[in-house]
């Protein structure tokens, strides 16, 4: 599930045996999230730099040579901006990876936390406090390696169809536009 804490209430109230796990994209938009809100406290002019924002969004791996060089000579500049930019790609890698123990897992989390919340940058003190919230969930990410990705794209889809006609007073023409607009075969699929 994403990090939502109702979201989690409602599943330990309802469903006890439960295990609850972080979902990957999730736990790496929020820090991204939160990163590009430390950039815009630390360089406020950098952060409205549109090629930049796109350079410091990716991971270093999704990255040409040239865009390499081009987020080097930027970060070069701002030396507590670079610290942060590989702490976050670090953070972001460990919770990408999936061949890892639980135990080494754990222990990096834990550590990558609490030096998050050392941080004097407030932005990054406040996604530490989340995580530490959420590091059992995010460590059982590693076991388990589904996502809800199929359920969001298809979430995403179904807001679309409903902002573009201003929403539905017929719920059957709204249903018949969603297996039009996601296919027929993909929802038996799904369902399947």
């Amino acid at each position: 599930m994403d990090l939502s804490k109702t979201y989690r209430q409602i599943a330990e109230k309802y469903f006890p045996n439960a295990l609850i796990v972080a979902d990957r994209f999730h736990v790496i938009r929020l820090v991204n999230h939160h990163f590009l809100k430390a950039w815009q406290s630390l360089d406020p002019l950098g952060r409205r730099n549109r090629g930049l924002l796109s350079l410091m969004r990716r991971h270093e791996r999704n990255l040409s040579d040239e865009q390499v060089k081009t987020l080097g000579r930027y970060l070069s500049g701002h030396a507590a901006l670079k610290e942060i930019y590989a702490f976050k790609q670090r953070l972001c890698l460990r919770q990408i990876k999936r061949r890892q123990t639980l135990k080494n897992v754990v222990i990096d989390l834990h550590d990558m936390i609490e030096a998050l919340k050392e941080i004097p940058i407030e932005q990054l003190k406040t996604l530490g406090k989340t995580l530490d919230r959420w590091k059992v969930e995010i460590a059982r990410m590693v076991r388990f390696s589904k996502t809800n990705g199929i359920t969001e794209g298809f979430h995403n889809k179904m807001e679309m169809i409903s902002r573009r006609a201003f929403g539905f007073r017929n719920f059957q023409n709204y249903r018949l536009r969603v297996l039009a607009h996601c296919g027929w075969d993909g929802v038996c699929a799904i369902r399947n």
